[in-house]
């Protein structure tokens, strides 16, 4: 399957700041990637690079096989693209955005507009600073996605949305990926949202890939475990490598199991805490795993010294 993003060793740097240090990442066509992380992890200063933005300091960054410092007309007519920071025309209609667009883009499907314009319930004839934020961001994406590009690139596409403008937006999107078979790469603090549109998960940290996995597969091999133990707990001090974020508290200790496999937590809990010992397996969410993950990421960066990125 070709790959629509391909980033090598890609690096950027603002004054003594590695906003992104050594990213290699690929994104298959026809993937909705989540590309996730904290607060200052170089996700946007990423996506400005894939979009000739920013300009690398050092690696590349291909985008549907074109070096992103060479990405011109041709390409951008295929790569739809959304930000929470994109400056709108406010002083134009819903409808005359559409028009002004239309014109730029070969592509542009006038029967794929109407039917979102009808979907999204975007009124054509109001003023985009008339209206709310979620419905600029809906009349973005429309504008947007009408081309029908080849890949869409969302950057906090929720930020600010209310919860039912959020659930329309995303059923819309999802409805319209799963059509089009679109590839799609968003970045989101949303995890739950996100969750519902993606097939890959890629996070960073401090500007470094720190997992690339199918969302099937990741959900598959974590889970929360909890021991209830017959007397007062303590955390062993030869605890598997794969038991993040352990606690104990009382009688019971909780950890993530990163590596579970069906069968081999019981065997592992009574290897290290006796037979008496009972362990109850949850399934994780996205957001629980990505908690787990970054909470490993943090303190894995304050032992080394290294402060995170902002």
């Amino acid at each position: 399957m070709n790959a629509l993003i391909e980033l090598n060793d890609l690096r950027k740097k603002f004054r003594k700041t590695e906003a992104v240090n050594g990213l290699s990442l690929t994104v298959p066509e026809g993937s909705v990637t989540a590309f996730l992380g904290p607060n200052g992890a170089g996700k946007t200063t990423t996506i400005k690079c894939l979009l000739n933005l920013h300009q690398p300091d050092g690696g590349s960054a291909r985008v549907l096989g074109t070096d992103s410092r060479e990405l011109g007309p041709k390409e951008f007519s295929r790569i739809g693209y959304v930000s929470e920071n994109m400056e709108m025309p406010e002083w134009m209609t819903v409808q005359e955005l559409l028009d002004y667009c239309r014109p730029m883009y070969a592509t542009w499907d006038r029967d794929f507009e109407r039917k979102m314009l009808k979907e999204f319930d975007l009124p054509g004839d109001r003023k985009l600073k008339a209206l709310s934020r979620g419905m600029k961001m809906k009349a973005a994406l429309l504008s947007s996605l009408a081309y029908r590009p080849k890949l869409v690139v969302l950057d906090e596409p929720f930020s600010g949305l209310d919860p039912l403008v959020r659930d329309e937006f995303i059923r819309g999107l999802l409805e319209l990926t799963e059509e089009e078979g679109w590839t799609v790469f968003v970045s989101s603090h949303d995890i739950e949202e996100v969750e519902r549109l993606t097939d890959r998960v890629a996070i960073i940290h401090q500007g470094r890939l720190q997992l690339d996995e199918a969302h099937d597969e990741l959900q598959a091999r974590f889970r929360r475990v909890e021991i209830s133990l017959p007397g007062a707990a303590a955390p062993p001090l030869n605890a598997p490598a794969e038991w993040l974020d352990l606690q104990a508290d009382g009688r019971m200790i909780r950890f993530v199991h990163s590596r579970h496999a069906n069968g081999n937590i019981q065997a592992q809990v009574e290897q290290h805490f006796g037979s008496e010992a009972k362990a109850q397996v949850q399934t994780m969410t996205l957001r629980e795993i990505f908690v787990a993950l970054a909470r490993m990421y943090r303190l894995s960066g304050e032992a080394n010294g290294k402060g995170g990125v902002k």
